[in-house]
């Protein structure tokens, strides 16, 4: 039997060779190919191991015969297809940890960078001058460090902000009590953050929740003369609002790492005097390229020769005898898990997977997995059925699954629950043909739905004629609906609503919904 044949198309550690090389597979090392060079080799290869400069396009997974999977050494992929990849059965794996403490790190020289305004003093200084007295800093001893953003990167700031002697708050969905005292800081919601914090740092994913979370409307919010540092991701902060914040002084200063725009040629920021970037440099470190190297080498050679699956962005962890039989249960798992958590907002502190009758005779790991992907990917771009569980592990989250070998009203069924603190939420789902996901129950509601693609939640008053001034408001801003499922508790009491649609639903058109007569709850969902 041939060995797997492995290429390297960007520039990493040469001892990722090495790991290949030992665990029995055969690599290539060839960087700087265009993408018609890469088209015409990849045809060979069983795996490719890439950074950010090679693009992985549609054009190049048609070429890639024999591709089995793709890695990547860092977090980010966006320079992979990954539905294209997962459609032509190419595993996508990344490394979203190699990392952690180099970002950390530089979060942390933004924030002494910050307070003593050193690039600004550095330059002046080699211009010849001595500004001393232009320069008036701040000690950060005493000073309280607001994290938006509490999980792998954030606690490691948090521990390395206290070694500083500064008391750390933090806003996080997922960060619970028991957590929080576990890493040493205060809990507290986003607006106690924003009035308290005399520096804020970001540690979360760009999400529809994250999006320009520090918006004009939240810069006022915080304590005058607070600094702000962004080495997560762009889009977090909205540079327009935050150059007028600088220059207002409500904003002291401002360090970025990352924009919306990369690479950032122009922006509001650039050329104020209180403000510090670099060009996303949060993961440039020898220690974290030698990581996040060896981590993909070992994650790609251990799926080539033994088939061992970890940090796939599009593949769960499944045996070949299992997989037939928990696919149809790992779609319903990952759709219900979204949905719960598209739905209940607050902070989650704890989650209940029960499965009953037929789907309690299968494995929960792979069922637990699914649902927690669902779940997380509400709050991270990079998680997946294999680390969605050391997610919300990490961030406090109690996980319990249970099963009930007896059957109820379906011959199977999954119930997924989440504590918030409003209280517990849930929702339940069965196969239809044993391979037909199936939405049956929505938070005490008996409803049946298929849950794809563009969809309204909406609960209202159950009252004549709300049908007609929905569907009129859709039709009117041309919005077609393609499925109606209606759900109630009791006659005149509230009535749940879902809806599936063709295209995005515009948010004026969702602000519309709300202000429709006897409407309490419009909330679009994605699937």
């Amino acid at each position: 039997m041939s060995k797997p044949k492995v290429l390297i198309s960007d520039k990493m550690d040469p001892n990722a060779a090495k790991i290949f090389e030992e665990r029995g597979c055969d690599v290539d090392v060839i960087t700087g190919e265009t993408p018609d060079e890469l088209i015409a080799r990849i045809g060979d290869y069983d795996g490719l191991a890439i950074r950010s400069s090679t693009k992985v396009t549609p054009a190049i997974l048609d070429a890639a015969t024999n591709l089995k999977v793709i890695g990547r050494a860092g977090i980010g992929v966006d320079n992979v297809d990954i539905p294209y990849a997962s459609g032509k059965g190419v595993v996508v794996m990344n490394t979203p940890f190699g990392n952690s403490i180099t970002t950390a790190e530089h979060a942390i020289a933004m924030i002494m960078a910050l307070a003593r305004q050193i690039p600004q003093a550095d330059r002046r200084t080699q211009a010849g001058e001595w500004p001393k007295s232009d320069f008036m800093g701040v000690e950060v001893t005493g000073k309280t460090l607001g994290l938006i953003g509490a999980g792998n990167i954030g606690s490691i700031v948090a521990a390395r902000a206290q070694g500083l002697r500064m008391k750390v708050i933090a806003f996080d969905p997922f960060l619970t009590e028991e957590r929080a005292v576990e890493i040493g800081v205060e809990k507290v919601d986003l607006d106690t953050l924003l009035a308290r914090a005399d520096f804020i740092t970001l540690h979360t994913p760009l999400t529809d929740e994250t999006r320009n979370i520090l918006s004009a409307e939240n810069l006022a919010k915080t304590k005058k003369g607070v600094r702000i540092v962004n080495c997560a991701r762009g889009g977090l902060i909205d540079e327009n609002a935050l150059a007028e914040a600088l220059d207002s002084g409500q904003v002291a200063g401002a360090a970025l790492d990352v924009f919306q725009t990369e690479p950032a040629t122009e922006s509001p920021l650039f050329g104020k005097p209180n403000f510090i970037c670099t060009p996303h440099l949060g993961a440039s470190t020898t220690e974290a390229q030698v990581n996040v190297a060896l981590q993909v080498a070992e994650q790609m050679a251990d799926y080539l020769v033994n088939g061992g699956v970890s940090n796939a962005l599009n593949m769960p962890s499944l045996s070949a005898e299992e997989a037939p039989k928990l696919r149809p249960y790992m779609g319903l798992a990952e759709n219900l898990g979204s949905l719960v958590g598209q739905l209940a907002h607050g902070n989650l502190t704890k989650i209940s997977i029960e499965r009953e009758g037929a789907a309690a005779q299968l494995s929960g790991k792979p069922i637990e997995g699914a649902v927690l992907a669902g779940l997380m990917r509400q709050y991270s771009d990079t998680v997946n059925m294999v680390n969605a569980p050391y997610l919300a592990k990490e961030r406090g989250l109690d996980i319990r699954s249970i099963r009930h070998e007896k059957e109820g009203v379906y011959n199977t069924l999954l119930r997924v629950t989440v504590g918030t603190d409003a209280g517990d939420r849930s929702v339940a789902g069965t196969l239809f043909g044993s391979d037909a996901p199936r939405l049956v129950e929505i938070f005490g509601v008996r409803i049946e739905a298929e849950l794809e693609g563009h969809m309204l939640y909406i609960v209202n008053e159950d009252a004549p004629g709300f049908i007609g001034r929905i569907g009129s408001l859709l039709g009117e801003n041309g919005i077609n609906i393609g499925t109606f499922h209606l759900g109630r508790r009791e006659a005149g009491g509230e009535a749940t609503l879902l809806l599936s649609v063709d295209q995005k639903i515009p948010q004026d058109v969702v602000s519309k919904a709300c202000a429709l007569q006897g409407v309490k709850t419009v909330i679009p969902l994605e699937f």
